[in-house]
């Protein structure tokens, strides 16, 4: 049999993600044939043995692949875990019997639809730079937004040196001391949708994403899981990078 990177191999026996096993990897937590794995490693699944805390990996059983949406509070990080002591998302979901991990991140201050699961090959995907999933948020921005703002914010951008695609923009409320703005992307640079409202200056008071693609946060409460249902886990499986 070809051999395969070694990350590869675990994301392929469902046990972790490629991020998580490089750094598992890293660590020399894993070992190949008795001896401590090397980064960029590679291996013939069929003859060679590789041993993940302790245990024998089984490329031969059936993965078993979890998908779920959690609505993220405020104050927790989109990480497996912080040397800070920090809150991470995980802890939300320990009670789904199995290791999940975030696909792509919320900053610490953001809230909303954040998918994790243990299929690497799908988070591969949707967090590859190339791919295009329109993700779509409500911004509570203080005081009233004018029109010439929105206009801003609905053109390109230079952030941290880059050009960004193009924003969807549209002022979906506007009250006494609040506006809301629904932000649609197709990139996700970091702490994007933040220096946008910078540049523009406007006061960011509450960022939540609703929906990635198809998939809707719906009335999931804050800190609260489910499971995907088929069809939205056929939908993103679907999607073209």
């Amino acid at each position: 049999m070809e051999k395969i990177r070694l990350q590869k191999f675990f994301t392929d026996c469902g046990v972790l993600s490629r991020r998580a096993a490089e750094a598992e990897i890293a660590a020399g937590k894993v070992k190949v044939n008795g001896e401590i794995a090397e980064t960029g490693q590679k291996i013939d699944p069929e003859t060679d043995t590789v041993e993940y805390k302790g245990k024998i990996i089984n490329t031969y059983e059936k993965p078993h692949y979890t998908y779920v949406m959690l609505n993220k509070p405020r104050g927790y990080l989109s990480s497996v875990k912080d040397d800070r002591g920090r809150k991470c998302v995980t802890e939300l979901v320990e009670d789904a019997g199995v290791r999940l991990y975030p696909v792509g991140r919320l900053d610490m201050d953001s809230e909303g639809l954040l998918l994790m699961t243990n299929d690497g090959e799908l988070t591969n995907k949707l967090t590859h730079p190339k791919h295009e999933i329109p993700k779509i948020y409500h911004v509570k921005i203080k005081g009233k937004v004018t029109e010439e703002q929105v206009k801003a914010l609905s053109k390109p951008m230079n952030i941290d040196g880059y050009t960004i695609l193009p924003v969807e923009t549209k002022l979906i409320s506007i009250k006494q001391d609040y506006s809301v703005l629904e932000m649609i992307l197709y990139e996700g640079r970091n702490r994007q949708i933040r220096k946008m409202c910078e540049q523009t200056e406007l006061k960011i008071l509450r960022l939540c994403r609703i929906a990635i693609g198809n998939v809707k946060l719906g009335e999931l409460a804050p800190g609260k899981w489910k499971y995907l249902n088929k069809t939205q886990v056929s939908y993103l499986k679907g999607l073209k990078p």
